[in-house]
């Protein structure tokens, strides 16, 4: 059966109006009465600039900048420079991860069904003005307020709007709200307000955005700066005056060394490195067809430790093949009816459409009714008039929600279940549809068994490699189906997913949420689960603590894929699906979901990585300060020298540590787990450097050079430590990573112009073998504390 949507022009509209003519649109369009609020995937360029060049950090660095510019010479501005660097590198980043959200968001947006002069055709959501006229069909998405005009067994599904669960049934004259979605049936309706004034705009203006709100990384880095400004205000304080009164009769030099102190302090990069790495990853999914709706996506994905999957369209292909019909009663016309059913449905889906390929249209059938498939009826229907003269109503669907328990054919059709199959039965009914549609338990005293048709599903062949990933990872799959209980286990069975020897018909699955929790946590293998199922079976892990990730493609999807802490979508699914995931796989390939699991993996632990050695340094810089106050001695560096030290223990190396592969899972406690590392290592590099420093002072005669230079080595070689125990475990590019900063800083010691330029020169051996000494002690203890954090990890 052709698609009318493939034709040149689009289908030609036959009986009621035919929607606005060109004239009409460009009036509206004139007049502003246009849907001028397209799903955003991204900020603005502006927004991006704005966000990336206006930061408090910016700020406070650029203040130290123009102060130490009018006092000191170029080399003691350099971090000013480093921060330039910092914001433009963000801003090309996102505005590069922008693009790509932007050409991915135009692949998978929602195409309405417009009638303008008399044709159907798919505009952009976008392009919606006032009065048009936008038909209606199961899974759409209603991206506009309107009032139906037209309807052929209407529901819709609400419950994103207003909480109430149960699908309305619309008829002509009653309102629908952009934002729902078509769970049955079809129709039309009149766009009444468009853009801002809609509904679904007015809750959620802010619902779609390029964002990292909610993020527990970003929520615990928030955190991570409010403490840091609260230690630094003190420490800044007092050093400022303690360094104005040991060097009173320098006044250019006391505001270098105060700039000196308080530039550490503020942790410059972990904002920018944390959007850098989400960034990159936005960038690295699209070019694998993944189209992240929301940034916190790939970090939640991060910590899923329960991934829920739809088997048709997940584990198997969406498109079927007819393998076999069984008649039950040779009498019965089974080709033609088959035929007629699949003529008589506009929008079939993949069952229906396997038997439209095998089964033509018949001549002379005259479809007098319809009864639109549902996921809570699991069956279809149409009444026709047939040449003999006589009027029937036929339904297809599941078996075992057709036929009374024990009947004879439902063996066969478990028979055929157990091979992975899709049965489904074509029954005859004396009773008109409507009653049927109204009582659906009424069904299976009121049919007759008219043939089994037998569907073949193609096994995705990605999927088993898929499924092993998971299990490698830790992340426990389930599979949550509406089809039957056997032929899903069957399926699952083919990929060797533990526990699908014990498939479980959801169907009896306890109401009671305690209960329910218990049995979803003990089986793995779900069939016939209704689309309300789903979201409670989602719900009921989310109570025992598990992070869940739900996959689907279609509209009984949707509730479970709202709910879930990840909803993943299908690029063929739904437009209803596709606008409530946070992430859609535009190519329909399950086998992309490891690679976002793997980025969120990346993102999360790396940013982790990075923030210990940002936080260092802020705890090393505040203790240095509170030291110097305590001992009344000049503060120990110059801008340059933090500015070195500072580029080659952290800046340089988290930028390659941030965007390097890590596949450990993410673990909550994010705070705890930073703090409790930066806080040692910080302390302990204070300390090393503070006694080299008063060692160094009791060493020479008031040499101020000489004594800074004793101090950056040791403070040098302590962070170094600490780099190389936070960029464990080795590889080959690590390793080589670690030593490329010591030799960079070993260079700076050994060549002239560059003793020069950052005033660093060791004089004699007792002060540099000292802060040799003083580093090596605390490089020791510090492989004590990490040893202990990663018996505590492996604890947890």
């Amino acid at each position: 059966m052709k698609n009318q949507l493939d034709e040149p022009g689009g289908a030609v509209r036959v009986g009621g109006g035919g929607g606005l003519s060109a004239a009409e649109v460009a009036e509206r369009v004139a007049a502003g009465q246009v849907n001028d609020v397209p799903a955003r995937s991204s900020r603005t360029i502006g927004e991006i600039v704005r966000s990336n060049l206006f930061t408090r950090i910016n700020a406070i660095i650029g203040v130290l900048f123009v102060i130490v510019m009018i006092v000191g010479p170029v080399q003691d501005g350099l971090f000013g420079g480093v921060i330039l660097a910092n914001t433009a590198i963000g801003i090309i980043q996102e505005v590069r991860a922008k693009r790509t959200l932007d050409q991915l968001a135009i692949v998978g947006e929602s195409r309405p069904r417009v009638w303008r002069d008399g044709q159907r055709l798919e505009l952009s959501a976008s392009e919606i003005v006032i009065d048009d006229s936008i038909d209606l069909g199961q899974g759409d998405k209603i991206v506009v307020d309107g009032t139906v005009t037209s309807g052929d067994s209407l529901e819709v599904d609400e419950s994103l709007l207003t909480g109430e669960a149960d699908p309305v049934v619309k008829q002509p004259g009653d309102p629908v709200m952009s934002g729902s979605f078509v769970v049955a049936g079809s129709g039309t309706f009149t766009a009444t307000r468009v853009g801002k004034e809609a509904y679904a705009s007015q809750l959620a203006d802010e619902a779609r955005r390029f964002s990292l709100v909610n993020s527990e990384l970003r929520n615990g880095i928030d955190r991570i700066l409010k403490f840091v400004t609260y230690a630094i205000v003190p420490a800044g304080i007092a050093l400022i005056i303690t360094q104005f009164v040991v060097n009173d009769d320098n006044f250019s030099e006391a505001i270098r060394r105060m700039v000196g102190g308080l530039v550490p302090m503020v942790p410059e990069g972990l904002v920018l490195l944390t959007s850098l790495a989400f960034a990159v990853g936005v960038v690295r999914l699209g070019k694998k067809q993944c189209l992240v709706q929301e940034l916190p996506a790939i970090e939640g994905l991060a910590r899923v430790d329960t991934v829920c999957l739809d088997k048709t369209g997940t584990l198997t292909e969406a498109s079927m093949d007819v393998d076999e019909v069984l008649p039950l009663l040779p009498e019965l016309p089974v080709d033609a009816v088959l035929g007629a059913l699949g003529a008589a449905d506009e929008r079939p889906n993949a069952s229906l459409q396997a038997i439209i390929e095998s089964y033509p249209a018949p001549e002379g059938w005259r479809r007098t009714a319809t009864a639109p498939f549902s996921s809570a009826r699991r069956w279809s229907g149409a009444s026709f008039a047939e040449p003999s003269g006589t009027e029937s109503a036929w339904l297809l669907g599941a078996p075992d929600t057709m036929l009374p328990a024990g009947h004879s054919v439902l063996t066969a059709a478990d028979s055929y279940g157990a091979r992975g199959l899709r049965v489904l039965l074509l029954a005859r009914s004396d009773r008109p549809l409507d009653t049927l549609m109204d009582d659906p338990a009424a069904v299976p005293a009121a049919v007759t068994a008219a043939a089994l048709v037998v569907i073949k599903q193609r096994v995705r062949p990605e999927a088993r490699a898929t499924l092993d990933y998971f299990a490698d990872q830790g992340v426990t799959a389930k599979v949550i189906s509406g089809d039957n209980a056997v032929s899903v286990g069957a399926v699952a069975s083919s990929l060797s997913l533990p526990g699908a020897e014990r498939p479980v018909d959801a169907r009896f699955l306890p109401d009671e949420p305690a209960e329910l929790a218990d049995a979803v946590e003990e089986n793995t293998v779900f069939g016939r689960v209704g689309p309300q199922q789903k979201r409670d079976m989602v719900g009921a892990l989310q109570s025992r603590g598990h992070t869940v990730a739900m996959t689907g493609d279609g509209v009984n999807d949707v509730l479970a894929l709202k709910d879930a802490d990840i909803g993943v979508g299908m690029g063929s699914g739904s437009p209803a699906t596709r606008a409530v995931a946070q992430i859609v796989l535009l190519n329909n390939n399950f086998s992309a979901l490891p690679s976002v699991v793997a980025e969120g993996r990346r993102v999360i632990g790396n940013i982790e990585r990075v923030a210990n050695l940002f936080l260092t340094k802020t705890v090393y810089s505040v203790l240095m300060a509170l030291v110097v106050v305590i001992a009344q001695v000049p503060y120990p560096f110059l801008p340059r020298h933090i500015t070195l030290v500072g580029s080659l223990t952290i800046g340089i190396p988290a930028f390659f540590l941030a965007l390097a592969p890590n596949k450990e899972r993410a673990r909550s406690n994010f705070v705890g787990r930073v703090l409790r590392f930066a806080i040692p290592a910080g302390a302990l590099a204070a300390a090393a450097t503070s006694v080299a420093y008063l060692i160094a002072r009791s060493v020479y005669d008031d040499n101020l050079d000489a004594e800074t230079s004793a101090a950056t080595l040791a403070l040098f070689l302590t962070a170094l430590w600490a780099l190389a125990v936070i960029a464990r475990p080795y590889t080959w590019w690590r390793v080589l990573l670690v030593l490329t900063m010591a030799v960079g800083f070993a260079v700076v010691l050994v060549v002239p112009y560059l003793q020069e330029f950052f005033q660093l020169k060791l004089v004699g051996v007792t002060a540099p073998w000292a802060a040799v000494a003083c580093a090596a002690v605390a490089g020791l203890v510090l492989e004590l504390v990490w040893a202990r954090m990663r018996r505590r990890l492996d604890a947890d």
